[in-house]
């Protein structure tokens, strides 16, 4: 898997590229109308920043660089999010070259925490964590069966996109959608969304190179 990392990372930046005016119309309805502009921007120069790391081989290091880059580049709280998401991500993959299931979960684990700390949310406030916590709470279940990687993302996948159907059932308590209290339902949001790409597009990918 390390050897595809690079191309990884640019197949999942493509993918929030090809979907920003998703994102946007979704932040829009409820928020403030640029998450998928300000992602667009970050994974455009995350992009940029790969090609001088294209010999690195330490998946920490990728993670790391991703993370900063994010977070210098991205406005919004997405910036800061998902730049922490990374960074954190960097920790339990600092030195490999290759991922397993034990190490993408401590990935995830390190990842989500960085997002609760940085933005002092919770499950079921109507924002990304609400695809990323049945994420990975699915992908641990299938690493206990001893299911592979692509096994359990798909299970991952899965529950992300049920996770983001949840965001549509519920008021936002978080962020700028919170103004709009019960007028938020019915509505689908759009970092739960965000992440969910990112998840389903690392699956597909890793099933095309396989």
């Amino acid at each position: 898997m390390g050897g595809y990392i690079f191309e990884a990372i640019n197949t999942i930046g493509k993918a929030i590229i090809r979907d920003k005016q998703m994102l946007t119309d979704l932040d829009a309805a409820i928020g403030d109308g640029d998450h998928g502009i300000n992602m667009a921007r970050g994974f455009e120069a995350v992009q940029a920043k790969m090609q001088a790391l294209e010999a690195e081989t330490d998946i920490g290091k990728i993670m790391k660089t991703i993370g900063m880059t994010l977070i210098s580049s991205v406005g919004g709280a997405s910036g800061p999010l998902y730049g922490t998401a990374f960074l954190r991500a960097a920790g339990p993959s600092q030195g490999k070259t290759q991922l397993d299931t034990d190490t993408v979960g401590l990935m995830l684990a390190a990842a989500i925490t960085g997002i609760k700390e940085r933005g002092k949310a919770i499950r079921g406030e109507k924002t990304m964590l609400d695809a990323l916590e049945p994420a990975y709470d699915a992908f641990i279940e299938g690493a206990k069966e001893n299911k592979t990687v692509i096994e359990c993302l798909e299970l991952a996948c899965n529950a992300a996109q049920e996770g983001v159907e949840f965001t549509k059932t519920i008021a936002a308590t978080k962020g700028r959608a919170s103004y709009l209290g019960e007028r938020s339902i019915g509505h689908q949001d759009a970092g739960a969304t965000s992440s969910y790409i990112m998840l389903r597009t690392l699956l597909e990918f890793l099933r095309g190179n396989n």
